[in-house]
């Protein structure tokens, strides 16, 4: 019996519309083998960088009809919403670039050399497309991080063709926008299932599992991810998982950074924490802020701001009952208290709030004061209170990997004149793929030295899925020995006839 897919609109609770079933067993694997069918078509990287143009074009169009579903959908505003459509145009076309220059390709040619020891033989590398690759779209980012977005991007610039598990946040929006991706194919001469989109749970587990399924996508939550990873790897044939599950984003406030501007660091943490009702995966969810005068006007500032904050609307009523449930056990820890008590606003609503701790209690380790250091999605951040380097050092020891890392440094800090500055840096670094200082980590730059990962439970890889080096996640290198020019790719070829960037006999090529 099919099973309905409805879209639900988070403010009221109601379902909007049936937007299509869930996928069959049967239906998976026909989709997965018409992705595979299509991927020769991708091989002409002129074609790919076409898509990709046209794609962000088609989006654009449709952008009052997609914008419309997911402000329904998500709660999250149109405001909001048409920025994240504009940065996943954005994002196609910064791919198509990339596709257009060829450096991602990773060419170097060694010419034949038998005066070595050993003699060399000709040799001639590359990066070729791994084949059909699954992508599990975020709640979060109905558009930046679901079907259109980066892992879509980024793979379809590596060659591969793309089946997308839609979230059910979201399924209208997911619908419309694997329309204009697929149209957008059409457009250009390719088979629209270069790109192909499925709902329903089992079909994500059928989906991970299918053997033409060569590489994996995925950003949510650290169970669920967690579960895909585990599924990916014990395969016949496993392949790469790259997975973001998970990300408290640690905060250090210097107490020379607290006495230079406790206003300014309290009302920007209020902003970050607050900033799309908290469901972003780089809001700041535990702060280091030190005792005494100028950590307590940072709290002042901080409770302020919050309590400025009017309540909203998280993605679904399954986030709002863990968020009022989760909050609610934090506030009842003994030495806990909350400024500003975060749960319940009302019927769909809820209050953005934060709770304040010893540093000492959670540098300790267990017993319930251990969810302290979890991370809560919504509206909520924790700040613990230190008083002294050694209670900082106790708490960063026991946190796993992050997306972030962030430095609130005083002025001599952060000009190198007193090397203390330096060194949190440098205690910083091992904990995240991003390290900030003075600013917030809310806000993911599209831009080629950006890298949106970190340690685990952050990521299951060492790889970024925001930015261009996105692309080298659905890439693997192959090298050519003694194979005759004439049966290589153009790329491989003496003379280099389609201008790549390469590496030849050793060297740059200019």
């Amino acid at each position: 019996m099919a099973v309905p897919v409805w879209s639900v609109d988070p403010r009221t609770g109601k379902q909007r519309e049936q937007v299509a079933v869930e996928a069959t067993a049967e239906e998976v694997d026909a989709v997965v083998r018409a992705a595979a069918a299509a991927l020769p078509a991708l091989a002409d990287r002129e074609v790919r960088a076409r898509l990709l143009r046209t794609a962000a074009d088609f989006l654009e169009e449709a952008g009052p009809r997609i914008l419309e579903a997911a402000d329904a959908e998500t709660a999250l505003g149109p405001v909001r919403l048409t920025g994240e459509l504009g940065r996943t145009a954005y994002q196609l076309r910064a791919f198509a670039d990339i596709v257009d220059e060829g450096a991602f390709l990773d060419v170097i040619i060694d010419h034949a050399d038998p005066s070595l020891a050993p003699p060399r033989p000709d040799l001639r590398r590359w990066k070729i497309p791994l084949g059909v690759v699954a992508v599990y779209a975020a709640s979060n980012f109905p558009l930046a991080f679901s079907v259109p977005g980066g892992d879509t991007a980024s793979a379809l610039a590596a060659g591969c063709s793309v089946v997308v598990k839609a979230h059910p946040d979201h399924p209208a929006t997911s619908e419309l926008c694997a329309d204009a991706l697929r149209r957008a194919a059409v457009a250009v001469g390719l088979p629209a299932d270069v790109v192909s989109v499925v709902h329903g749970f089992q079909a994500g587990i059928d989906l991970v599992e299918h053997p033409l399924v060569a590489a994996a996508g995925f950003t949510g939550s650290v169970r669920g991810g967690r579960a895909l990873f585990e599924a990916a790897a014990a395969r016949p044939v496993p392949i790469p998982f790259h997975g973001e599950l998970g990300s408290l984003n640690p905060v250090v406030v210097t107490e020379a950074a607290a006495e230079e501007r406790a206003e300014q660091i309290g009302a920007g943490l209020a902003e970050a924490m607050t900033l799309g009702v908290g469901q972003f995966c780089v809001k700041p969810g535990l702060v280091l802020t030190p005792q005494g005068e100028a950590g307590d006007r940072l709290l002042k500032s901080l409770a302020a701001a919050v309590g400025d904050v009017a309540p909203g609307t998280l993605l679904d009523a399954r986030m709002r009952d863990n968020f009022i449930a989760g909050v609610r056990e934090l506030t009842e820890l003994p030495g806990v208290e909350a400024p500003v008590e975060p749960g319940d606003g009302g019927e769909h609503l809820v209050r953005a709030g934060f709770v304040s701790v010893p540093a000492a209690r959670l540098a300790e380790g267990g017993g319930a004061h251990d969810g302290l250091l979890e991370e809560h999605f919504g509206p909520v951040t924790v700040v613990a209170r230190y008083a002294n380097a050694e209670e900082v050092e106790g708490v960063l020891g026991r946190l796993p990997g992050n997306l972030t890392a962030t430095a609130h440094l005083g002025e001599a800090e952060a000009s190198g004149a007193e090397a203390s500055g330096a060194e949190l840096l440098r205690r910083l670094t091992p904990l995240a793929g991003r390290v900030v200082v003075n600013g917030w980590p809310t806000g993911v730059a599209v831009a080629p030295a950006m890298h949106h990962g970190g340690p685990y439970p952050a990521t299951t890889s060492t790889s970024t899925s925001v930015g261009g080096t996105a692309i080298e996640r659905w890439l693997r290198p192959v090298a050519y020995q003694e194979a005759p020019e004439a049966l290589l790719p153009a790329e491989l070829r003496d003379g280099n006839p389609v201008g790549v960037p390469r590496r030849f006999n050793g060297r740059r090529e200019s």
